[in-house]
C-alpha cells in the first residue's frame, strides 16, 4: 500500500512520465529532457546545478542538520529504437524511444523531489538528486566522478533503481554483493592471405582461422573459469570474405564478455590472447585483439543492502539471482557505498510484459509511486527524513 502523500501524486507522476516519454533523446543529447527537469525543479523551489556534462542536472536539498548527504540517481537517455506502441504519448522523435524505462526513473526522482519539498520541515540531513546523461552509452557516470561532482556535493551514500519486467509489478528485487555483471567488448581481427579458392595452398585462409578461434574460445569459460563464478564470452558478429571462389584475406569477430568478478574478467582476456598467439604460430597469420573495457559489476554494499531490505514493505522484496545485464551505476559504487535495485513492472493482465530495449516496452504508471515510496523508506531508515 502506498502512503497517502504518495498516492495523492500518482496522477501527476503519470503526466510527468508521459511528457518525458514523448521526448526521448540519446546520450549527451538530452537537452529537452534537461529543460523539462529544470522547469519542474523550479516549480518546487529546489536549487540545482545544470549543464553537468552538457545535459545533466544535480539538485541539492538541505536538511536542518546537514550532517549526511544521501544521493539518488536517475538516468536520462533513451535508445535508438523506433517505438511500436500505439499510445497517445508515443515518442515524437523518430527512431528514438525510452525503451529501457529511463523516463520512469526520472519521474520517480522528480516524485521524490516533490515529496521532499512538501516535507522540508522533516528533512534532517541533505538529499542530492542526480540526473545522469548517457547511461546507455558511452556512459555518464564515470565522467561525472572524474569531474569531481561526488566530492563537490560530499555524497556519503548513493541509491538507484531500474524498472524490470521480469519481476511482478511493484515487487522489489535486490541482492547484496555482485548483482549485475561487469561488461566489455572485443574485436578480433584476423589477417591472412587472399587467393583463388581453387588454390588454397597458396593462401592463409582467415575463415578457417576464425572458425578455430570461435570453437576454441568456447572452452575458456567451461575449462578455465571456476564453475561457481558465472561468466559469458559471446561472439555475436562475424565478417569475412568477398565472394565464393576467393579465399578470405581478413576476418573480423566481434563479441562481448560478462562476469561478476575482476579476476574472472581478466582471465578471459588473458586466455583469449593465448589462443590468438597459438593460432598465429599455427597458421603463420597475424591476429589483433582490441578490448574495450566498459562498465564494472554492480556490487551492492552488504550493510546498506541489509538495511534497505529491512525498510521496505514486509514480504515485497525478492533476493534475486545475479543477472548478466550491465549498468554504469556501478562506477559510483567503486567510490561510494550504495545500493541498486530492480522495481518490478510486469503486468500480464495489461500486456506490460515486453522486455527492456524492446520496441513495445511499456509499463503501468502505478508502479512509479512504489519507486518514490522505496526511496522515501530509505530516507527514513537512514535518518535523513523524520517519520
Amino acid at each position: 500500500m502506498l502512503i497517502k502523500e504518495i498516492a495523492e501524486i500518482q496522477e501527476e507522476l503519470r503526466e510527468i512520465r508521459r511528457d518525458l516519454h514523448k521526448i526521448p533523446e540519446l546520450g549527451f543529447e538530452e537537452y529537452k529532457t534537461s529543460e523539462y527537469i529544470a522547469t519542474y525543479l523550479d516549480k518546487l523551489g529546489i536549487k540545482y546545478e545544470k549543464n553537468i556534462l552538457g545535459t545533466g542536472i544535480i539538485a541539492f536539498v538541505e536538511g536542518y542538520e546537514g550532517k549526511k548527504n544521501l544521493c539518488f540517481r536517475g538516468d536520462m537517455d533513451a535508445l535508438s529504437v523506433e517505438e511500436k506502441n500505439t499510445v497517445n504519448y508515443k515518442s515524437l522523435h523518430t527512431g528514438k524511444m525510452h525503451a529501457c524505462g529511463h523516463d520512469g526513473h526520472m519521474t520517480i526522482l522528480l516524485g521524490l523531489a516533490k515529496y521532499i519539498s512538501e516535507h522540508k520541515n522533516l528533512l534532517k540531513n541533505n538529499v542530492v538528486l542526480l540526473f545522469q546523461p548517457a547511461e546507455e552509452g558511452p556512459g555518464g557516470a564515470l565522467p561525472m566522478i572524474e569531474a569531481g561532482f561526488l566530492e563537490k556535493y560530499s555524497i556519503d551514500e548513493i541509491y538507484g533503481l531500474h524498472l524490470f519486467p521480469d519481476l511482478a509489478e511493484g515487487r522489489v528485487g535486490v541482492r547484496p554483493g555482485p548483482m549485475m555483471s561487469q561488461t566489455g567488448e572485443f574485436d578480433i581481427i584476423i589477417k591472412g592471405k587472399s587467393g583463388h579458392g581453387a588454390m588454397p595452398h597458396k593462401t592463409i585462409d582467415s575463415i578457417i582461422i576464425a572458425a578455430e578461434m570461435i570453437t576454441g574460445l568456447q572452452t575458456v569459460v567451461s575449462r578455465n573459469i571456476d564453475p561457481i563464478k558465472p561468466a559469458v564470452l559471446t561472439i555475436g558478429r562475424v565478417v569475412a570474405g568477398e565472394r565464393r571462389n576467393v579465399i578470405a584475406k581478413d576476418a573480423v569477430l566481434e563479441g562481448t564478455i560478462r562476469s561478476f568478478h575482476q579476476d574472472v574478467y581478466d582471465t578471459i582476456k588473458s586466455r583469449m590472447g593465448d589462443f590468438a598467439k597459438g593460432l598465429e604460430i599455427s597458421y603463420n597469420c597475424e591476429i589483433e585483439l582490441i578490448f574495450r573495457d566498459m562498465y564494472p559489476a554492480v556490487d551492492n554494499d552488504e550493510v546498506l543492502t541489509a538495511e534497505f531490505i529491512k525498510c521496505q514493505q514486509a514480504g515485497n522484496v525478492e533476493i534475486i539471482d545475479p543477472i548478466m545485464l550491465a549498468e554504469d551505476f556501478s562506477y559510483f559504487q567503486k567510490v561510494l557505498p550504495g545500493v541498486f535495485f530492480f522495481l518490478g513492472c510486469r503486468n500480464e493482465e495489461k500486456n506490460y510484459c515486453y522486455p527492456l530495449h524492446n520496441e513495445q516496452f511499456n509499463f503501468n504508471e502505478e508502479v512509479l509511486g512504489y519507486g518514490v515510496q522505496a526511496y522515501v523508506n530509505i530516507l527514513k531508515q537512514r535518518g535523513v527524513l523524520e517519520d
